[in-house]
């Protein structure tokens, strides 16, 4: 890699190779090749200009893999993070996000036809996946399977030499790909109702509701998904994070966890680690589970007296959520602000699933990060790379073990700590677990 002096005169090194810069740009024709097929709203040729698009995104992804990782000796690279505009808050970051925002806020928001372009672009993958031509929700899902399937390549070459964070991508990928994707598809093709098995309620907050009860009953898979959800949030979720702390959902199952942890990675640095951003994710994230209970309790008690004690509120309040939380949080901002406020912006600030896993994890859990605080340097690897923003140097400086509600044992602490200070450890220490995440 070519570095210009880091003198006075010329302060900034060169981060980006020359093969980099071309990876990038196959990737962006990539990007390119989809914005015109939106804005002509029309696709000839879908087939062929859909492999096209994503094949050039997808090489170039591989080509800046191959570059920035595989010609250099295995080992966490964050090269530059606070020089490239990118993952700086910089031109190019801050172009990422308006981007990003827009593009939620049009899908979130905006009418089916001003997706007729991409969603034409699309229906010979809808139709062999589903039987049905492709509608916006589809390209949007696609669209985030492919950026989690390449990013995560990006994340599993970056930390290939760590055992855990290399299982874990590909569980990731995996639940995103198989029962986010792919499953709920097939479902569809099969005439049953379309089931996303890795969401549940409190997060997936229709499926708690007496209207999802309604619509499953009506088909006769539908009692077993509404066994499987009520089994996901009142048995498995306390049983697993007893065992394991909330990783096992937010670091290995969820695929908004997924998009964080593999496209969010260049910007995990970026999550405010100060006191008061603290102070506001503990109001927020428990404020939001306390309205999804209470517009699900609401909806219980209209539906159980037939609309006569509480009229159209409930509804009204549902509604209300749905659009102030369930889409301009946790899509627009949630996504939207990665290159402004890290990864973990719904995760960290109103995720009610992460919550629930939150309160189990700090009272009623056998995960910690633990500390051999007499190794610290303090060079706050730890602190600057944790995508939740917990300070844990402060904890390491101290010899105290982490336990806080909000982390979700991605172990990249442990894995950029250069003397093996911090150790993710729960039921499976004796198995050997402590090896696979320092």
């Amino acid at each position: 890699m070519n570095y210009q002096s880091l003198s006075i005169g010329a302060p900034n090194p060169v981060m980006t190779t020359g093969k980099q810069k071309l990876a990038l740009a196959f990737a962006g024709l990539g990007v390119v090749v989809l914005l015109i097929v939106w804005f002509a709203r029309n696709a000839f040729a879908p087939l062929p200009v859909l492999l096209t698009s994503l094949g050039l995104m997808a090489a170039g992804t591989m080509l800046f893999v191959r570059e920035e990782y595989l010609t250099r000796p295995a080992g966490i690279k964050n090269n530059g993070v606070w020089f490239r505009s990118l993952s700086a808050r910089g031109v190019w970051g801050w172009l990422a996000a308006v981007v990003l925002t827009g593009f939620y806020t049009a899908l979130y928001f905006g009418p089916e036809s001003w997706f007729a372009g991409l969603t034409a672009l699309f229906s010979p993958l809808s139709r062999l996946v589903s039987g049905q031509a492709a509608d916006k929700w589809f390209v949007y899902g696609a669209l985030y399977t492919f950026s989690v399937l390449a990013m995560g390549l990006k994340f599993g070459y970056k930390y290939r030499h760590n055992r855990y964070q290399v299982i874990r991508t590909i569980s990731v990928c995996f639940f995103q790909f198989g029962f986010a994707f792919l499953i709920p598809g097939f479902m569809k093709m099969m005439n049953q109702p379309e089931y996303y098995f890795t969401y549940f309620w409190p997060l997936k907050d229709w499926y708690g509701t007496p209207s999802a009860v309604q619509y499953f009953g009506g088909y006769a898979i539908g009692p077993y998904l509404i066994a499987f959800g009520a089994l996901m949030t009142f048995v498995a979720t306390p049983v697993l994070t007893w065992f394991f702390g909330k990783r096992w959902y937010c670091s290995w199952v969820c695929g908004c966890g997924g998009l964080a942890e593999t496209a969010g990675d260049p910007f995990r640095h970026l999550s405010d680690k100060s006191l008061r951003a603290w102070q506001i994710e503990r109001w927020m994230i428990h404020s939001v589970l306390l309205a999804v209970v209470l517009m699900t309790a609401l909806l219980w008690v209209n539906s159980a007296y037939r609309g006569a004690v509480l009229g159209a509120f409930s509804q009204a309040f549902a509604t209300g959520y749905g659009y102030v939380v369930g889409m301009a949080f946790s899509g627009v901002v949630g996504v939207g602000f990665y290159p402004l406020m890290g990864s973990r912006v719904w995760c960290r600030f109103g995720c009610p699933q992460a919550a629930i896993l939150g309160i189990l994890q700090k009272k009623k859990s056998k995960f910690r990060i633990t500390v051999n605080g007499g190794q610290c340097i303090s060079c706050g690897n730890c602190s600057t790379y944790c995508e939740m923003g917990i300070d844990v140097r402060h904890y390491a400086q101290r010899g105290q073990d982490v336990v806080r509600a909000s982390c979700v044992g991605c172990g990249i602490c442990a894995a950029v700590c250069p003397r093996g200070v911090l150790r993710l450890e729960g039921a499976a220490d004796d198995a050997g677990e402590r090896g696979v995440v320092r």
